[in-house]
């Protein structure tokens, strides 16, 4: 195989997702950089939810990436923390948990059996839901006065 890993590839721009999709991304990224970053992640989870809830997030965080890397369909392919690029791998992933903290839970455990063996794809999707409802309320203060449209589907290209 040449060229760019399979779900490597840029599919779009993190800024284009929507803020708990993007956070999705953001602290996959952190939690599989290093030691320092997941610190940091811990960290923004404690200030932004108090540290109770705080902690329960970088948990589930925690279990959602245990899971991919040990019983992933192949490894997740991430791009760098400073890359503004969404990588195909990342927009699923993102997808996931948005999906999941909507109540999609159909579209969540579908894109979950993507990324994990299909015998742990409701185990991801249940913790894509504790994960994202986590991000939801981070986002919340940066969402208040923000347009809401309808959920009815519209062509993009």
């Amino acid at each position: 195989m040449s060229g760019t890993p399979r779900g490597g590839a840029a599919v779009g721009r993190l800024a284009d997702l929507a803020p708990v999709e993007a956070g999705a991304v953001m602290y996959l990224r952190m939690w599989s950089d290093s030691a320092h970053s997941r610190a940091d992640a811990a960290s923004d989870f404690d200030l932004a939810l108090g540290r109770g809830l705080g902690k329960s997030a970088m948990s589930t965080l925690e279990q959602i990436c245990s899971l991919c890397a040990v019983h992933g369909r192949r490894p997740l392919i991430r791009h760098g923390l400073g890359c503004s690029c969404l990588g195909a791998d990342e927009s699923c992933f993102a997808q996931m948990i948005g999906a999941a903290a909507d109540g999609q839970h159909e579209d969540a455990m579908m894109m979950a059996a993507l990324i994990v063996r299909p015998d742990f794809a409701p185990s991801l999707a249940a913790l894509s839901e504790q994960f994202g409802l986590a991000l939801r309320r981070m986002t919340l203060p940066f969402q208040h006065g923000r347009v809401t449209h309808s959920p009815t589907p519209s062509v993009l290209h």
